[in-house]
């Protein structure tokens, strides 16, 4: 069986129930995400960042970009749900953010908001009792509660998915 480019570790696979140590281990994903993407820029460099990960694809670029946006939209949305009961969250068209003029800014710009950010967020994440990880907010678009705890499991997906399509690119 052929890896599908489109996701290099596979689909998101929502689990039934999440335990105490692995929330722990997304977390871990989520706080090293910055360095790893890091690494990638340094590997692609310049030429490589403008490469897509597959025809069709966006390039490095793009994929950097759009981890700093979809991330602070996600730290926002852990914001809302801690802090009010079941907000409704604020989706966002990710391909139409992806084709404003700041992707085409140096990826340096986006790398400084994940490094800052990430770094709030491993510390809010791992502050959060049982209780807190049961919390929730309301997403329109799918029509349903997601709880926090897991929140963190998307994102602990999302920044492998998205190192993925990096380490993707061939130089």
């Amino acid at each position: 069986m052929t890896m599908d480019p489109r996701f290099p570790t596979g689909k998101f696979q929502a689990p039934d129930t999440i335990t105490k140590e692995e929330i722990q281990h997304f977390i871990q994903d989520i706080k090293a995400f910055p360095g790893q993407v890091k690494a990638e820029v340094f590997r692609l460099g310049e030429a490589g960042l403008k490469k897509p990960y597959r025809k069709g694809g966006w390039t490095g670029n793009q994929v950097i970009h759009h981890c700093a946006d979809s991330h602070y939209n996600s730290f926002i949305r852990f914001k809302l749900a801690l802090t009010e009961t079941v907000p409704t969250i604020k989706p966002y068209y990710e391909n139409l953010w992806a084709e404003q003029v700041d992707y085409e800014l140096p990826v340096e710009t986006s790398m400084a908001i994940m490094e800052g950010l990430h770094t709030r967020w491993a510390a809010l994440l791992e502050s959060l009792s049982s209780e807190d990880l049961k919390r929730t907010f309301y997403h329109p678009e799918m029509k349903r509660e997601i709880s926090l705890d897991l929140s963190i499991a998307l994102y602990s997906w999302h920044c492998r998915h998205h190192l993925g399509h990096l380490q993707l690119i061939q130089v």
